[in-house]
């Protein structure tokens, strides 16, 4: 940071006013800065030169820098390569990031180089201009590269901010979200388990099952997301920080990536490790792909169950109706009294984003040409952007719509009752061809099973009511057939 006299210039914002500057200095000259920034010449010249769309890189890369510029400080200061005086300024400032104290300092594109280096550089700079200010007027400096950057390159720094972004995200966002709702789809499942309903297969009535039966099955689809998740994840636990520019550990004091991986376990809590193959860490990304593929997963299982609520609340009177949603806000600016499945709609365009980020994540992965991924910002962009998604979408949807779902009885059973794959039941008594002559009858008489079947005479009314016991026909049942 310049200590001489702060030159003003227009802001450049349409003539709104005056803006101080400092100048600051990198090995390709002099850079002009808004004085009230802690960022130095490289975060201004990204800003300058990457005036690319709205977004920007996502907050958790900015913490997870943070936790990792620290955790380095500490290991660097116990590997004695650091002095205590600048580890602790550096630590400070860290310190500070965390605690949301800076967040003006970080608004660098995520369109910007593929390895990240002027958001590492971007944090670099801010740490080290804070922890100058913190140290005061002494003789004692901190430079960016020099000591925020110690041991690290941009190439295993952005990775292991990536890891470390995506971990903390989806153990303490998106798994806590997943288990809320799969609680609540628990309870409804118990609440319907002897509820017998009509089922569907290809969108045409099928056999009976429950309404807990039904909701179960959905309930084990978030069982298995969150399996899934929860062991794809620890892939993502291996940190490739150590390896600096390719992979070498060029310019890292030995034993550092070791004890950088216990630091930022420690500041975390979570079991990260230092990875065992560098030159695989800084190059592919075969790890995040992997996790997004359990989110793509999830995000498939989502559909499937809101889709399932939309079709089984459709109505009220003109389409199935067996389920009624919350009515949560007016679903029409035109038909009064409409309530339209909103949470089921929002959730669906989640979804839709979420596969998209997959396909993202997918190409950006495969482009690790040689020693370097040069696609990682837009690949944990679209992570990060999809672990949100999914963890709000959920909660959301358990809040507002999950949480109140209730059968409509007197429908449900009125279906079920009147199903002719209820005929089903008879094959093991009288055969398949002759239960099919009994529903194809039932149809074109538009009479109900049993007096088709009374008039065909292949069953008594007694038989026919021993045999159609919709309960009994929701699990499994061995019938001997003479």
């Amino acid at each position: 940071m310049d200590g001489g006299a702060v030159p003003r210039a227009r802001s450049g914002q349409g003539g709104k006013g005056d803006m101080e500057y400092r100048i600051e200095k990198d090995s390709m000259g002099e850079v002009r800065v808004p004085a009230d920034k802690l960022y130095g010449a490289q975060s201004q010249r990204s800003i300058d030169n990457f005036k690319i769309g709205l977004e920007k890189m996502p907050e958790e890369i900015i913490r997870a820098f943070a936790i990792l510029k620290k955790a380095s400080a500490i290991a660097n200061n116990k590997l004695g390569v650091l002095d205590d005086t600048r580890a602790k300024a550096i630590t400070q400032a860290c310190d500070e990031i965390l605690e949301g104290k800076h967040e003006g300092n970080f608004g660098l594109a995520v369109w910007q180089t593929g390895s990240g280096t002027q958001s590492n550089m971007n944090l670099n700079e801010v740490i080290a201009n804070r922890a100058n200010q913190i140290l005061g007027d002494g003789e004692t400096k901190v430079h960016p590269n020099n000591h925020v950057n110690k041991s690290q390159s941009s190439n295993d720094t952005f990775p292991t901010a990536m890891h470390i972004a995506a971990v903390l995200q989806v153990e303490d966002l998106l798994l806590p979200s997943l288990r809320e709702f799969k609680k609540t789809l628990e309870a409804k499942s118990s609440q319907y388990k002897d509820l017998v309903k009509t089922g569907r297969t290809h969108l045409q009535d099928a056999t009976p099952l429950t309404l807990g039966q039904e909701i179960s099955g959905w309930v084990r689809m978030l069982e298995r997301s969150e399996e899934m998740l929860t062991s794809s994840i620890e892939y993502l636990k291996d940190l490739g920080l150590g390896g600096t520019a390719v992979g070498t550990g060029l310019n890292a004091a030995e034993g550092y990536d070791v004890e950088v991986a216990a630091q930022i376990g420690a500041l975390t809590g979570k079991k990260f490790k230092t990875a065992v193959n560098k030159f695989h860490s800084l190059t592919s990304k075969d790890e995040v792909v992997f996790v997004h593929g359990a989110m793509k997963a999830l995000a498939a299982d989502l559909l499937k169950i809101v889709n399932d609520i939309r079709w089984l609340a459709s109505g009220p009177r003109c389409g199935i109706g067996e389920l009624i949603i919350p009515a949560n806000e007016p679903g029409s600016s035109i038909m009064p009294g409409k309530v339209n499945p909103t949470q089921c709609e929002a959730v669906s365009m989640v979804v839709a984003q979420v596969l998209g980020n997959d396909v993202t994540v997918g190409f950006a992965a495969s482009q690790g040409n040689f020693e370097l991924n040069v696609y990682m910002p837009v690949m944990i962009y679209n992570f990060l952007q999809s672990g949100r998604l999914l963890a709000d979408a959920m909660k959301s949807f358990n809040d507002h719509c999950a949480a109140g779902l209730e059968a409509d009885e007197e429908k449900v059973t009125h279906f079920v009752q009147n199903s002719l794959m209820n005929v089903t039941a008879l094959n093991p008594y009288i055969g398949y061809d002759k239960s099919a002559e009994i529903a194809k009858k039932a149809h074109n008489d538009g009479s109900t099973l049993k007096e088709a079947a009374l008039a065909l005479g292949y069953l008594s009314a007694e038989e026919f009511d021993r045999y159609m016991d919709l309960k009994a026909m929701c699990a499994p049942k061995t019938v001997k057939v003479k």
